[in-house]
């Protein structure tokens, strides 16, 4: 009964530096691999590894939704995982590797025809977010029982988003000098393709150190009430009838829409419109330093601006105001993206700036809020499923991906877009379309969606609030 006590206290304490820094680093692992994914997979396959952009596409949305679906059985086979070390920790030790072997073999280009190819990028993509599944989704549930306390959760959702926009930086500002770099060190033919599997042999390794961090670091307090009885059915039907959570799984969809659609094209953006790439260029080391790769890395230190203003912005304006707000100056500010010219750089750059701070905002904001409506729903049913709530996360991230994946792929399809070649009037304007009002309309109906969500930040207070006296109440 101590013990029980001890841990409940614990659990409304707040966090310790080392373990917030432990749990940033998971993330820092995950967006690795994700701004690969979401920046330069459909490039890849389009001009290294050699299937259409609609063919992409297409792929793109099969899989996902397939990979999406799996989200939710992750965590309903978490929230039943009984280990020494927790429900959620686990995955990261016993998935960390799989994962990064997967990373490498999606960015592998095998010598086989068009047919081939495209068999062989469904099943490694596949099994791929498979795996990304297996340990994110976990990964993402460990805020929800690691303290109960609100406040704390944002902080730690915040450390998190600066440790994934840190992870996206050493991403973005690597991958393309460290392909060139490899490139330069084979030879032959498929010097290009073999250059892109050995940055994510790079990459893979890195990502297996961070994730041994994060289980190292971090504990598990919140532990559902001895007196919980609840199966698959209960726990499903909790879940559709938890109306705040529908609310922020479409608004979280929408906000990935909108982050999709602007990442995916922006290769495109500058290969193809701003046309000269070259920023700056070393001689000596023979590597040269894209725009794309500047306007990449400028988002996501942006980015990172905005994951601190979220914290000390929603403790003023309170979590749903702050998120709406964000949306709605995202929304104009890429509206405006579409009347810039390829010569005018520092508008682009200054645009791109501001955008990254507000979807930077939203991150933060969007895993507390899950966190809140786990709260909820244990108050409201008596039954805590932690892990199939936060899968309903993942599961928007990889939607609103997955939606704007398939966009972009198609878009570039239906405006008449070529692989490297010159491009056509329509096919130029569809890109920019793609970077201004196309995303535009994801970050509205997000703001929309987030205007109706009802759990205020001192709603929520009460509810942990009762929450622990039952808690406390069960141990004595």
């Amino acid at each position: 009964m101590e013990n029980n006590e001890k841990l409940n206290k614990s659990a409304l304490s707040g966090l310790s530096l080392k373990e917030k820094i432990g749990y940033g680093f998971g993330d820092a692992a995950s967006s690795m691999f994700w701004k690969m994914f979401s920046m330069y997979m459909i490039f890849f396959y389009t001009d290294v590894f050699g299937i259409p952009a609609a063919v992409v596409g297409t792929m793109f949305l099969f899989t996902r939704i397939w990979d999406a679906t799996n989200d939710g059985i992750m965590g309903l086979i978490a929230d039943r995982t009984r280990s020494r070390w927790g429900k959620f920790r686990p995955y990261l030790l016993w998935m960390a590797v799989p994962f990064a072997i997967f990373g490498v073999l999606t960015f592998t280009t095998p010598e086989l025809g068009l047919k081939g190819k495209i068999i062989y990028a469904y099943v490694t993509y596949t099994l791929m977010m498979m795996v990304y599944t297996a340990i994110n989704v976990p990964y993402a549930s460990l805020i929800g029982v690691m303290t109960s306390d609100s406040h704390e959760r944002t902080s730690l959702a915040s450390y998190r988003m600066v440790f994934a926009f840190a992870g996206s930086i050493l991403v973005l500002g690597t991958a393309e000098p460290l392909v060139e770099a490899f490139t330069n060190l084979f030879s032959g033919e498929r010097s290009v393709q073999r250059a892109w599997q050995a940055s994510m042999i790079v990459y893979g390794i890195i990502v297996i150190v961070f994730f041994f961090f994060t289980f190292s670091w971090t504990r598990e307090r919140i532990k559902p009430m001895k007196s919980q009885k609840s199966s698959l059915k209960d726990d499903l039907k909790d879940l559709v009838g938890n109306k705040p959570w529908f609310i922020l799984l479409g608004a979280g969809i929408s906000t990935l829409i909108f982050n999709s659609i602007r990442d995916g094209s922006t290769i495109y953006y500058f290969k193809y419109f701003i046309a000269d790439q070259e920023a700056l260029k070393s001689e000596s080391l023979k590597l040269t330093i894209t725009y794309s790769t500047l306007y990449l890395v400028l988002g996501q230190a942006a980015n990172i601006v905005g994951v601190i203003l979220a914290k000390p912005v929603s403790d003023k304006l309170g979590k749903k105001r702050t998120f709406f707000y964000a949306m709605l100056a995202a929304a104009s500010l890429s509206i405006l993206f579409y009347w810039q010219t390829a010569d005018q750089l520092v508008l682009i750059f200054t645009l791109q700036f501001l955008i990254s701070i507000c979807a930077g905002i939203i991150f933060p904001l969007l895993w507390s809020m899950f966190g809140d409506i786990a709260d909820y729903s244990e108050w409201k049913t008596g039954r805590r499923a932690t892990g199939l709530i936060f899968s309903s996360s993942s599961m928007s991230q990889k939607m609103g991906w997955t939606l704007g994946g398939a966009l972009t792929g198609w878009l570039l399809a239906f405006y008449g877009f070529k692989a490297n070649a010159v491009q056509t009037e329509e096919s130029l304007n569809g890109i920019r379309m793609m970077l201004s009002f196309i995303p535009a309309a994801g970050a509205l109906l997000s703001a929309v969606l987030i205007y109706r969500y009802k759990l205020s930040d001192e709603f929520m207070s009460n509810i942990n609030k009762e929450l622990s006296e039952r808690r406390s109440a069960e141990v004595n």
